[in-house]
């Protein structure tokens, strides 16, 4: 089935007077989100670092490209299969590293799982998940793990082994976020989840980690979180450090928070298989470049070197084929499947996922071509 398809099964269900639970608006998503959830954690969600300046301009980058559709070519079967890695994928297109999700829905990590593996693509967990490395690999499918880095190599190695085991086969690591930016909708509410001991199941399940406790944690679980926090958080890792994962991490690592050729090509020097283009949605640095222009000049200097990987204000199926025409060779989805778990949990999530691959599949038909790899620049133009 196409993945087109959702938009019929969608009208033909309205024949019999069944409407869809969920909107086909993200916009409309994220206002039903935002009614349903506790001001602190919408805005976990939603806000962005500083004046929301860099989160503006990756939607901005977006509207100054413009589709250029060919017409009469034989396109009415599209394959968005997608090889990543050396595995194949029924589309480009993965669920971006999103921490503390229960705090949307009870069931965070293990819904939006079970969604993923339902559709086949991958869905990349967070260190900050709500739920263990091996609950979350229950749904059985397609998985990658998103390392914060934290400054205990042997924290570090036990983490890996324990993905390893688990079956995650892409480790992504995240770069820019080594310690939390000025963020002033948590800020105003003196929210931060971790503090109060949510997204932390992996760290405080960790037989490493908890053997640096003076105090089991289910005795002294404030303490645990205190020796947790500084050792992710406040102090940089190096290029010359990287050595250490490529060392004890057999499959494919993908640095995330790319933004300058530069820094795509050490990527490539120091043995990467991959790097994400992303300024973390504009919750990191206010003022940054928009990713979706970092994502080409990236691209150009390292797409015949390292996988090329993109996020950041990715909204629509429009949104995914500029990225795809750009440079990229895959799109990691963030805060739309977000909006989907909050409104529906694991319905809600397949909802987002397949509302966008359906708009991508349209898209590309619409446009005149088959497959995501007949997509480059000469597609856009600049408005």
């Amino acid at each position: 089935m196409a993945f087109s398809d959702y938009q019929y099964e969608i009208y033909l269900n309205g024949l019999t007077g069944r409407h869809p639970p969920y909107s086909a608006h993200v916009a409309e998503l994220e206002r039903a989100a935002r009614e349903r959830l506790d001001p602190g954690a919408y805005w976990y969600v939603a806000g962005s670092a500083g004046t929301g300046a860099t989160d503006r301009a990756n939607r901005e980058a977006f509207d100054r490209w413009r589709i250029v559709p060919r017409m009469l070519r034989d396109v009415s079967v599209r394959d968005l299969d997608t090889e990543l890695f050396g595995r194949t994928y029924p589309a480009p297109l993965a669920l971006a590293p999103v921490g503390v999700q229960s705090i949307v829905h009870p069931q965070g990590e293990l819904a939006t799982s079970r969604a993923a593996a339902a559709l086949g693509v991958p869905m990349v967990l967070s260190t900050a998940s709500s739920h263990t490395l091996e609950e979350v690999a229950e749904a059985d499918g397609p998985r990658w793990y998103q390392l914060y880095w934290p400054h205990d190599d042997e924290v570090t190695l036990s983490l890996l082994e324990r993905a390893r085991k688990s079956g995650y086969d892409t480790l992504v690591v995240t770069l820019d976020t080594w310690t939390l930016a000025w963020r002033p909708n948590d800020l105003d509410r003196a929210y931060l989840p971790f503090l109060r001991g949510t997204g932390l199941a992996i760290p405080l399940s960790d037989p490493v980690f908890r053997s640096r406790l003076a105090r089991p944690v289910e005795e002294d679980p404030d303490a645990a979180i205190m020796q947790w926090v500084p050792m992710f958080n406040g102090r940089a890792h190096t290029w010359d450090q990287l050595s250490l994962l490529r060392d004890n991490w057999e499959g494919p690592i993908v640095l995330k928070g790319v933004q300058h050729a530069d820094d795509a090509r050490r990527a490539a020097d120091a043995g990467m298989d991959g790097v994400v283009v992303s300024n973390h949605g504009g919750r990191q640095v206010d003022g940054a470049l928009a990713s979706l222009d970092a994502l080409a000049p990236v691209a150009e200097a390292v797409g015949d070197r390292l996988t090329v990987l993109f996020d950041s204000g990715v909204r629509s199926g429009a949104d995914v084929f500029k990225a795809l025409a750009l440079g990229a060779r895959a799109v990691l989805l963030g805060r739309p499947y977000m909006w989907g778990l909050a409104n529906g949990g694991e319905d809600g999530v397949r909802h987002v996922v397949r509302s966008i691959l359906a708009e991508l599949d349209l898209t590309l038909g619409l446009a005149g071509f088959r497959t995501p790899a007949d997509l480059d620049p000469s597609v856009l133009e600049r408005a």
